[in-house]
């Protein structure tokens, strides 16, 4: 479904994240891939990962905060790989801080670290790479039904996955002439590392579980199912659009 196709997967910080599920799904699927890591501190996770089911794949230091990062990473893949035919970009950060209390609290430092990191980093990203998409393909990012709806201490996260929202479809307008489509995967609530900086998370996942229409959590293999439909030729036709992964539970009231 993706032999031929090289892709980049953004945001693998172990087995559990929503990033490595969909790396192992393309790479089933036939795609060469290439990971990015934050700094030393993933460094060694990622490798051991990536190394153990996928050797051979790429694996390159990428700092979202820092240009110079962004532009070695374009460098290196233009070097390696020539041509490329889509990235995911599962990246999101906001301080603890930040997501406990009132959102009226948050500081501006906060607002725009958390905006920095999990919205403009797209666009960041997306402006450096796409040079190298000249056959067309897709970018996809995760976002969160707390961009939409109010999430307890979800907070400023929220507001910079709206902002990440908006940003999918200016990208997908600029970008469609290219054939580049660009989309966001709205997943349900996951045990990921990232959750855990949200309080009462255990509390929110039984809420949503009775609540969805499949009386069911989503699963990473499920958004990474998604993720494959999404970067794949059957979905040609679909860009700009936000797609829910989350058995259903945004269609509900409560």
């Amino acid at each position: 479904m993706l032999r031929g196709k090289n892709i980049v997967v953004m945001g693998v910080a172990n087995k559990r994240s929503i990033a490595w599920a969909i790396a192992r799904a393309f790479n089933a699927a036939g795609a060469k891939l290439a990971f990015t890591y934050q700094d030393e501190r993933f460094k060694d996770k990622v490798e051991r990962l990536v190394n153990k089911e996928m050797p051979g794949s790429l694996i390159l230091p990428c700092n979202v905060a820092t240009d110079t990062e962004l532009d070695n990473l374009a460098a290196k893949l233009k070097e390696e790989w020539g041509i490329l035919h889509g990235f995911v970009h599962s990246l999101a950060y906001a301080r603890k801080e930040e997501l406990d209390g009132l959102y009226a609290d948050t500081s501006r430092e906060g607002f725009l670290l958390a905006h920095n990191i999990s919205a403009y980093s797209l666009v960041a990203v997306a402006q450096r790479l796409q040079p190298m998409m000249s056959e067309g393909g897709s970018i996809i990012t995760l976002t969160f039904q707390g961009s939409q709806r109010v999430v307890p201490n979800y907070n400023v996260m929220g507001v910079a996955k709206a902002s990440l929202e908006a940003s999918v479809r200016y990208l997908a307008a600029d970008l469609g002439p290219q054939e580049i489509r660009v989309n966001a995967i709205s997943a349900g609530p996951l045990r990921t590392i990232s959750a855990k900086g949200v309080k009462d998370f255990n509390r929110l996942l039984e809420g949503v579980e009775e609540r969805t229409p499949l009386r069911r959590l989503a699963t990473a293999e499920d958004v990474a199912r998604t993720a494959l439909f999404l970067t794949a030729d059957m979905s040609r036709a679909v860009t700009g659009t936000v797609l829910y992964a989350d058995c259903g539970y945004h269609i509900m009231g409560t």
